[in-house]
């Protein structure tokens, strides 16, 4: 007999249909899973057949052949397990169950527990669009699943309780209706009043978050350039219900998604140590998964210690950064993550840290700093928007009274610059989140200046012999600090205050 149901695969973090076929039929007993299974798939068979005996079931003995179509598709995880336990059963005889607009996910146990799988938010987002109006799920799921409101989507945390629900004898409750008595830790809030002096540096932090833009500090250890980083979700502006859902998404998509959050909330912060792989900070893998870029989207991507990672490793950060996503290409598959982050560095100026020290004396060679420096290439560089020196903290700053501005005023003027971006934007029938992103075909509309100011910048792109990237990032960091005065045109100033956040790489680079 046959039996199929539908299911769903990720090509990324966008979902497809997945048609679950078993047929069973009198021959040499045997369970083969065809259509480009993965191990985890393969390994399904085992945990089906068991599952299927402890739940009371007779022993099979027929020849079983479970095909996932499209079979020119690779099939990853053990998300299928439960439509194979569903199919099986209903092909095998034991079970009359009609899953007509049904779709179906979910690990099985040897006992028949559902237990939780990874990537189930994109699925039940765009499962109508795919055809379906019901989708049963594992109840360790049900949280990021109760935001979807287009399909129905079910609980199950035993394949009896399904097994009950299509017989009609018992119903499954609602994703939105399963209460989870726990509750996610409230994040570990810091202050930017818990940084003494450094009102330049944060000056250029409270820029870059206005502008989306990349930032790296460059100075002595001790300055302070990890607290900045640190600091910097907390004067982001809070994300719109899209960005949530996309964020979420990657998460559950990357496994990393704890059970009790629906949406995340917060911007995430990933840094990464400098031993990180490229796969790992990009993606991909055997099994590919999101990358740290990825897992920042939306958020913060903070690399300390720059020049102690790999520099092939930093070089493949080039292109995400300047298309905002990631596409890992293999022989059957290709797949896109999105990956707009802020890029935040730090790192010292030399091997021992003092090269510019006001007071204490370097102790490396030319030759060391050049090449220490020389492991940030100048593309890379290049893509970074402001370029910060981070010196050391006077003795009266450390020790003043006073009280330095708080995270929460300076996210007011985030936030209130962000507004002026989104709502510019919105005028020009464009949906872009901030100046980072102006695609170079509005650049001349959406920064305008006035003559003094285009006076300057050439003077600076002939001086400094900047490329066309560099004039670009000039040109968008200036509309950032005049959309933080509230100004109509970019004005000398503006201009004036982005060249300096962005000549540090002639003092260190030698440009």
């Amino acid at each position: 007999m046959y039996c199929s149901l539908g299911s769903f695969g990720l090509n990324g973090i966008e979902p497809h249909v997945v048609s679950v076929e078993v047929d069973c039929r009198r021959a040499m007993p045997g369970f083969d899973i065809v259509g480009l299974p993965d191990a985890a798939v393969k390994e399904s068979r085992e945990r089906v057949r068991s599952a299927v005996q402890n739940m009371g079931y007779p022993t099979i003995i027929s020849k079983v052949v479970a095909n996932l179509a499209p079979a020119d598709t690779k099939k990853q995880g053990s998300v299928y397990d439960l439509p194979i336990l569903l199919a099986l059963l209903c092909a095998c005889g034991y079970e009359n169950l009609n899953f007509e607009g049904t779709a179906v996910v979910g690990e099985i146990g040897l006992s028949g527990e559902v237990r939780g799988v990874a990537g189930v938010l994109p699925m039940v987002l765009d499962a109508g669009k795919l055809g379906f109006r019901r989708v049963i799920i594992p109840t360790q799921n049900a949280a990021e699943a109760s935001v979807a409101d287009e399909v129905e989507v079910l609980c199950a945390a035993h394949a009896r309780e399904v097994l009950d629900f299509f017989r009609g004898k018992a119903a499954l409750p609602h994703a939105r209706d399963i209460k989870n008595d726990r509750t996610p830790a409230p994040p570990v809030q810091l202050d930017l009043a818990d940084i003494k002096g450094q009102r330049e540096a944060k000056r250029a932090l409270e820029v870059a978050a206005a502008g989306g833009h990349n930032i790296l500090f460059i100075g002595p250890p001790g300055t302070g350039k990890s607290m900045l980083a640190g600091r910097l979700p907390s004067i982001l502006p809070p994300m719109t219900r899209q960005e949530s859902i996309e964020v979420t998404k990657i998460h559950s998509v990357a496994g990393l998604l704890p059970p009790e959050v629906s949406l995340l909330e917060q911007r995430p912060f990933r840094s990464p140590h400098h031993t990180v792989s490229a796969a790992s900070l990009i993606g991909g893998g055997p099994v590919p998964k999101p990358g740290d870029i990825s897992l920042a989207h939306g958020g913060v991507l903070f690399l300390d210690e720059l020049p102690q990672f790999q520099k092939n490793v930093l070089e493949v950060l080039r292109q995400p950064l300047e298309d905002g996503m990631v596409s890992i290409s293999r022989v059957r598959q290709r797949l896109t993550y999105p990956s707009r982050t802020m890029l935040v560095a730090a790192m010292n100026p030399c091997p021992c840290g003092l090269f510019g020290h006001p007071t204490q004396q370097c102790s490396c060679s030319p030759l060391a700093i050049s090449r220490y420096l020389g492991r940030i290439s100048g593309p890379l560089l290049d893509r970074i928007d402001i370029q910060m020196e981070v010196l050391p903290v006077e003795y009266s700053q450390l020790t003043a009274t006073n009280k330095e501005e708080s995270s929460a005023v300076v996210r007011d003027r985030v936030n209130a610059a962000r507004q002026l971006q989104v709502q510019r934007f919105a005028s020009l029938g464009q949906e872009i989140p901030c100046n980072a992103q102006i695609p170079a075909g509005l650049l001349a509309e959406v920064c305008a200046m006035e003559p003094a100011a285009e006076k300057l910048l050439k003077s600076a792109y002939d001086r400094m012999g900047l490329s066309a990237r560099g004039y670009s990032r000039i040109l968008k960091v200036a509309r950032t600090v005049a959309d933080l005065e509230a100004a109509q045109l970019i004005g000398p100033e503006h201009i004036a205050g982005a060249i300096q956040m962005r000549s540090l790489d002639r003092k260190y680079w030698g440009g």
